[in-house]
């Protein structure tokens, strides 16, 4: 049994799935990779590159299917094993625990706070895309460790009809608002270990008090008095304000966006002095393809990927080139804190751990 299949095997043991869709089709489970047969839509590398890549995503299935079938579009030579869990955490630490035998060769998806941590403690392979020359500065880890290709912010969804009838409808427009007793138990958060939306909502509130954690932490543990679940994932929390079982939650704009066009009950707010997130794709150090990997880095900040995914997702692109979705709010047009984005992911593992103490979790 070679390398590969074994990696491929346990994967299968974790419910991957196999993108042997062309482009616009959904993903499928399959028992065995395959490699699809499409006309290339974007220019891959000089070199062809062939083989299997196991992916690692935080992508939602959606994003996923179509996204991973246009890459496959470029590059027919190249097949994806595909392990979809939209919780950045787990992927993280599923990374980490794997450090002496890596199952995957990419991690894509996430904020970067959660790539970071992994390229320091030598678990990435550098490598800088010729095409991350589009890409600003403050969107890239400076040796190649990961490179950021989508943003997204922090915002609000509300459940309408709850949120007329027992909020009065009022939104947030602070994110103070939220600490008023009306919330309580009506209001539900992603999980600030397992999720990057829940950390990052944190972060933004030590941000907003200008780095004075023990403000920060006071606010958290009153919100928390208000918070009636912590969700393992930002998109299972998103279904939850659909469905009207709670009234609202801080969660990432473009996803609420999506749920809104999908025709569900459900309104966006974005409360000023929020946060942003910086969406990564990253190398995992011991890959066993080393070049289609590099080729789904290159193909992921394209101009057309970017579209792509703005299209997909709503997401915001850390391109200057792709346009905004349209409705979405953009980093310019909402009133951000300064995000030091380093200092929140060096900082990542203690804030979380003082945040846990505050609250009792």
């Amino acid at each position: 049994m070679t390398p590969v299949l074994d990696r491929r095997t346990f994967l299968k043991g974790l419910g991957v799935v196999t993108v042997a869709a062309a482009c616009g089709g959904a993903a499928t489970p399959s028992p065995t990779a395959t490699t699809a047969v499409a006309t290339a839509t974007a220019a891959p590398t000089a070199a062809p590159v062939t083989g299997t890549i196991s992916v690692y995503s935080a992508l939602n299935q959606s994003t996923n299917d179509q996204f991973f079938a246009a890459f496959k579009a470029a590059y027919p030579g190249v097949s994806i094993d595909l392990l979809p869990l939209a919780a950045a955490g787990e992927l993280q630490t599923r990374i980490t625990a794997e450090k002496a035998s890596p199952k995957a060769d990419i991690f894509i998806g996430g904020s970067s706070e959660f790539h970071d941590p992994l390229g320091k403690q030598g678990l990435l392979e550098a490598y800088i895309s010729p095409n991350a020359k589009d890409i600003a500065a403050q969107f890239k880890e400076p040796t190649g460790l990961w490179t950021g290709w989508y943003t997204g912010i922090f915002g609000f969804i509300s459940n309408n009809d709850r949120l007329t009838k027992e909020i009065a409808g009022k939104k947030p427009a602070t994110w103070d608002d939220l600490l008023d007793p009306a919330w309580k138990g009506k209001l539900i958060l992603p999980s600030p270990t397992l999720t990057g939306g829940g950390y990052i909502f944190i972060a933004t509130q030590i941000f907003r008090f200008n780095k004075d954690e023990d403000k920060a932490m006071a606010y958290m543990k009153s919100l928390h008095a208000n918070i009636a679940q912590y969700i393992p994932t930002s998109p299972g929390a998103l279904t939850l304000i659909d469905q009207g079982q709670f009234v609202g939650c801080p969660n990432w704009s473009h996803d609420i966006l999506t749920e809104k066009t999908k025709g569900n009950p459900v309104d966006l707010t974005v409360p000023a002095d929020t946060g942003f997130e910086v969406g990564a794709i990253s190398i995992i150090k011991g890959t066993k393809n080393l070049a289609a990997a590099k080729a789904l880095v290159d193909w992921s900040i394209t101009k057309e990927a970017g579209d792509l995914n703005v299209k997909l997702s709503n997401r915001g692109s850390t391109r200057t080139d792709v346009a905004a979705a349209p409705g979405s709010p953009g980093l310019t047009s909402v009133k951000l804190v300064n995000y030091d984005r380093q200092w929140a992911t060096d900082n990542k593992t203690r804030l979380l751990q003082k945040w846990q103490q505050t609250v009792g979790l």
